[in-house]
């Protein structure tokens, strides 16, 4: 089954971004990749054959409409790969977008290295959405007022 992979990067990290899904097409190949505006413009150029949905460039907004279809249960992965040495305008949506995707247990990569594990699990993931789907429903999210009825939670 087909998954929504949300695919961002921040200007530095563009072209790190850009060759990571080139090493995983054939994995990456039958997914939707969500991506904000110019990065997924770079990825249509470079790779015309993959299915690559764009929303606004971050600064704009894009990282608060993909933050919505994480809320919506509508995004399965993400690979974010941001500058961590560049103090961006839209910081706080970018902390946004990672305290959702932690909220909703999405997993979430923000380094080459963690994007090299998501990109091995995806095909684990295809094949369990593609179980939930066929009449096997998957347990809902608990949200933080459930979480909080129930007492502190210590890691």
């Amino acid at each position: 089954m087909s998954l929504t992979i949300a695919v961002i990067a921040h200007d530095t990290s563009k072209p790190v971004l850009v060759e990571w899904i080139g090493r995983h097409i054939e994995v990456l190949r039958p997914h939707l990749l969500l991506a904000t505006g110019t990065t997924g413009a770079r990825i249509r150029e470079r790779y015309p054959e993959l299915r690559v949905e764009a929303v606004l460039s971050g600064p704009l907004g894009g990282d608060q409409q993909i933050g919505a279809r994480v809320a919506e249960g509508r995004v399965d992965a993400i690979v974010f790969l941001f500058d961590p040495l560049w103090a961006q305008p839209h910081e706080p949506d970018v902390r946004a977008l990672i305290r959702i995707a932690t909220l909703r247990d999405v997993p979430i990569a923000v380094n080459p290295a963690t994007a090299e594990l998501l990109a091995a699990a995806l095909p684990a993931m295809a094949a369990a959405k593609e179980a939930t789907a066929g009449g096997i429903a998957a347990p809902p999210a608990q949200d933080s007022a459930a979480r909080g009825a129930a007492g502190p939670q210590t890691a």
